[in-house]
């Protein structure tokens, strides 16, 4: 079967920055936290829906959907797929919309006009759930390329839970630690070992579900989200991933400390939660994890975006050389959990 690689990426982010303690100044009850040192975040971008040019998650996925094409050999009207993962569907000044679809309205708009479209929806993991699929789909000979995608407009449970947390032990707390950005793949067919994708897999432990909710809040009716953090980053959940890679690793006689990743993208929760996840990884596989790539700090939890936003940036800095092997490991409500590895060699930004 056919092996795939990530021919292309683009990106978008909002103009607005707002700061950790700007964000802190919005509690309404919960008296105020050092933020900073809990998440390592100090910053995060905020879409404007109300400005002239409207971010939201449905402009901003465009935004990033120009942008990747703009780097790749494939025309808009060359695409055959297009798949849209976002978890927050805001569109025309601040309407959640499931109908028509996310990746129809996208396709229409850059001029995909034949392609195949279908949104995912996979909280965290949908982005990666994406790929999955489309990695699938590709080497299963259904379409040659395709592009995978989603903007992200989350900064509204965190205004939620500015308004209704009691105090930093709140289920809103972890609204506290999202931002705002689109991120745009085109993926296709590999034609060498410098650019493909080695392994993408994904499972779900449905019995965990429970442990972080979206929905409208019980008291102003905003996005909302609840999450027992407690429970989320308990040890046996961290170690899902670990458990999982190395089962899937050993049926193909493999082992991690022979893969040679030279990068880890871990899902970004916060500085803590990426280095929880780093040495558990190390003390599960008995072997040193690579070096750990992250934007956290500037550009916050981004959703389903925030891996391969990792990668975009780390790509516009010069920080991934060419041929480097990066693993991504998913997080994600539902619980999901899971990793992809893949060598890019091409990949400008």
């Amino acid at each position: 079967m056919n092996k795939t690689r990530l021919e292309a990426i683009g990106a978008y982010l909002p103009t607005t920055v707002m700061s950790t303690g700007e964000l802190l100044g919005r509690l309404e009850k919960a008296p105020e936290f050092d933020l900073v040192k809990i998440t390592g975040t100090t910053e995060r971008r905020v879409a404007d829906d109300t400005a002239h040019d409207p971010e939201d998650s449905l402009t901003m996925a465009v935004a990033a959907a120009r942008d990747c094409l703009e780097r790749s050999r494939h025309a808009p009207d060359g695409i055959d797929a297009v798949i849209s993962c976002s978890i927050s569907r805001m569109a025309d000044g601040g309407r959640l919309q499931f109908e028509p679809s996310f990746a129809h309205r996208i396709a229409e708009e850059i001029g995909a006009h034949d392609a195949l479209r279908f949104d995912v929806s996979n909280a965290c993991a949908g982005m990666m759930t994406g790929v999955l699929l489309l990695d699938r789909m590709i080497r299963a000979g259904t379409v040659r390329n395709g592009l995978v995608l989603s903007g992200e407009q989350i900064t509204p449970i965190a205004f939620t839970a500015a308004r209704e947390m009691e105090d930093s032990r709140d289920p809103q707390f972890a609204s506290m630690s999202v931002g705002d950005s689109a991120v745009a793949l085109v993926m296709d067919r590999a034609t060498d070992d410098r650019d493909v994708i080695h392994d993408i897999e994904l499972m779900t432990c449905s019995e965990y579900s429970h442990l972080c909710l979206g929905m409208p809040s019980d008291g102003t009716g905003g996005m909302a989200m609840y999450t027992n953090n407690k429970e989320m980053h308990a040890e046996d959940r961290l170690s899902l991933w670990p458990a999982f890679h190395g089962d899937k690793l050993a049926e193909q006689g493999r082992q991690f400390a022979d893969e040679g990743y030279d990068f880890v993208i871990q899902h970004q929760v916060g500085t803590r939660f990426v280095d929880f996840m780093n040495a558990t990884g190390a003390s599960r596989f008995g072997a040193p994890m690579p070096p750990s790539l992250s934007v956290v700090d500037r550009l916050a939890n981004t959703a389903t975006t925030s891996h391969y936003l990792v990668l975009h940036q780390a790509l516009a800095e010069g920080r991934i050389p060419g041929g480097s092997k990066v693993l991504m490991v998913p997080a994600a409500s539902g619980v999901v959990t899971g990793f992809l590895s893949a060598t890019v060699s091409s990949l400008e930004v």
